[in-house]
């Protein structure tokens, strides 16, 4: 006889597969910050590539677990967000460290460091937030890390804005224009990304509280 456990399925196991998609997300930002200070001769693309790898493997592994489990301890659209939402934020740093490595001899001693190290902590925040879904959703101890991450999303949004007056005064260069400015996008795209996933988990536990 299966138990019912067997029939609809062990619901939680979304906790630790969204914990280690938030896991692999915070691995891309720490793998960025140690390209930024790598000579450029030594610089490899490969931890980016398997960070990459594995948020694609998670992230088809919870779509397909979605499908074949029947009672989810979170809503099914809330796990298909979050899901999504982590998804998109070792996409974008992969995509940063791409272009970097191709142009990092072209664009001078562009500070990319203390941006790359908000990211990081960015990316820490959040994988704290995904942590708190497993431990009952304390809904004040969320609000206070979506805080923190917002914050953290204001304040780099400010230093980017100090990159983007720099090059608009100062870069006389059109070719290396265009590099800094598609560079600097990308990296303010990828703090609104943790941003934007930090933004579902607190919806998720205001939902739920």
């Amino acid at each position: 006889m299966f138990s019912l456990q067997t029939i609809f399925g062990k619901g939680d196991k979304f906790y630790g597969l969204l914990e280690a998609s938030a896991e692999s997300a915070h691995a891309s930002a720490k793998a960025l910050i140690e390209l930024l200070s790598t000579p450029t001769t030594q610089q490899s693309l490969e931890k980016f590539k398997q960070a990459r790898r594995r948020e694609k493997n998670l992230f088809g592994q919870i779509s397909e677990e979605l499908v074949n489990t029947f009672v989810t301890v979170l809503d099914r659209e809330d796990i298909e967000a979050l899901n999504g939402a982590l998804y998109k934020i070792p996409k974008v740093v992969e995509k940063f460290a791409e272009r970097y490595t191709l142009a990092s001899e072209r664009i001078g001693d562009v500070d990319f460091n203390s941006r790359a190290v908000m990211l990081e902590q960015a990316c820490q925040v959040l994988e704290q937030m995904v942590g708190q879904l497993r431990k009952g959703m304390d809904l004040d101890e969320v609000k206070k890390l979506n805080d923190q991450l917002q914050t953290i999303e204001a304040e780099a949004d400010e230093q980017i804005l100090e990159l983007y007056r720099d090059v608009y005064a100062n870069e006389t260069d059109p070719i290396r224009y265009l590099v800094k400015t598609n560079l600097f996008e990308i990296l303010e795209k990828a703090i609104d990304r943790c941003r934007d996933a930090g933004n579902v988990v607190y919806h998720i536990v205001l939902k739920n509280s």
